[in-house]
């Protein structure tokens, strides 16, 4: 079937506003029609669109889809706006900067135009492969998980003043990528202890991070953070999904180890013993094939389909609530130097 394209704008024109407009170039489901940002027109006048100064003007002048990509304080108050006018909305992550933010989004879920949240590293094909691994039991029950997002951030991306400003951070704005996976290949989190350290860059927010948790599977797990330190060991120089950054063939980020086994991520190898299941015998390599893909591009294939009414939302607003519930566990751990459960923080 032969669909006609889709109006999209994007709002923000930053370093997610490019990316997306990136990703649409090669779209053959949408036609990008504008972009808003109060700061510049740069990315309107680099691919060619209208520039608005206000997201609502753009919206008015007639939209199927629009991108929400500006600071992550806005996200709640742009996509209401977008809602309201019946335009289908993908919003990039984090959702909010807190939990309680989030209620009027909550609100609007089942009702009207639909909202997917951005974020697209669920949409990568890794992920489901890891996820069936996990729940037919590979690696059998999962006893500890380790996660790293370690990475030197150009000076330069530091420029605007929201990066430096608190609701921003490498925890709100690449640990909760990590801490979302882990919701979705391991489950709910039981608990959480954080540390943040801000000494390298000397910013109002962290620029490193530790955390422990406990799931409710009961698997332990550290995750640590930085966008101040040198390493290969991300997501992003891992998977190829941002051309921006040099791939690293082999390099995994995230690495769980079971009662039959262990599971490295996204290499998606699998360890274990052929025979006997002690330390005294050799592990077997298993190196599971998956296609490669580009989260953006699939995740903007199913907003079409999103926009559409084809199909619902693969990431919802009421399940990203918990990874906001998790990130507010882990801020108010950082805060209080104390042992936060998850459970327990305000929706």
């Amino acid at each position: 079937m032969t669909h006609s394209l889709l109006r999209v704008g994007i709002v923000g024109g930053g370093f997610m506003g490019r990316r997306h407009a990136e990703t649409l170039s090669r779209s053959t489901d949408f036609a990008l029609v504008g972009v808003a940002d109060p700061y510049s027109r740069e990315l309107a006048d680099a691919v060619g669109v209208p520039a608005f100064k206000t997201h609502e003007a753009m919206m008015d002048a007639g939209l199927d889809a629009v991108i929400i990509a500006n600071p992550n304080d806005a996200h709640v108050r742009t996509t209401i706006d977008a809602h309201e006018r019946g335009i289908a909305a993908l919003v990039e992550k984090p959702l909010s900067t807190s939990s309680p933010a989030m209620a009027p989004l909550l609100a609007i879920e089942n009702v009207g135009a639909p909202v997917l949240v951005g974020h697209h590293r669920r949409h990568h094909p890794s992920v489901a492969v890891a996820k069936k691994l996990l729940t037919d039991g590979a690696i059998g029950d999962v006893l500890t998980i380790n996660g790293m997002w370690t990475a030197r951030k150009a000076d330069s991306y530091f420029a605007p003043d929201w990066r430096r400003a608190p609701g921003s951070g490498v925890v709100l704005i690449n640990a909760v990528h990590d801490l979302d996976l882990f919701r979705t290949l391991f489950g709910e989190f039981r608990s959480v202890s954080a540390q943040y350290s801000s000494r390298t860059r000397g910013l109002a927010v962290p620029d490193t991070a530790t955390v422990t948790f406990e799931t409710e599977s009961g698997a332990l797990g550290t995750y640590i953070c930085s966008d101040a330190a040198v390493s290969p060991w991300t997501w992003d120089q891992a998977t190829e999904d941002e051309d921006a950054f040099p791939f690293r063939p082999g390099a995994a980020c995230y690495f769980a180890a079971g009662t039959h086994g262990s599971l490295t991520f996204p290499t998606l190898e699998v360890h274990r013993h052929p025979g006997v299941e002690d330390w005294n015998h050799s592990l077997s390599a298993e190196y599971v094939a998956v296609s490669r893909g580009d989260s953006y591009t699939r995740q903007l294939a199913h907003f079409a389909q999103v926009a559409r009414g084809e199909v619902p939302p693969a990431v919802l607003i009421s399940d990203v609530a918990r990874t906001m519930r998790l990130m507010d566990a882990v801020q108010e751990s950082a805060a209080t130097g104390l042992t936060v459960q998850v459970a327990a923080t305000p929706a």
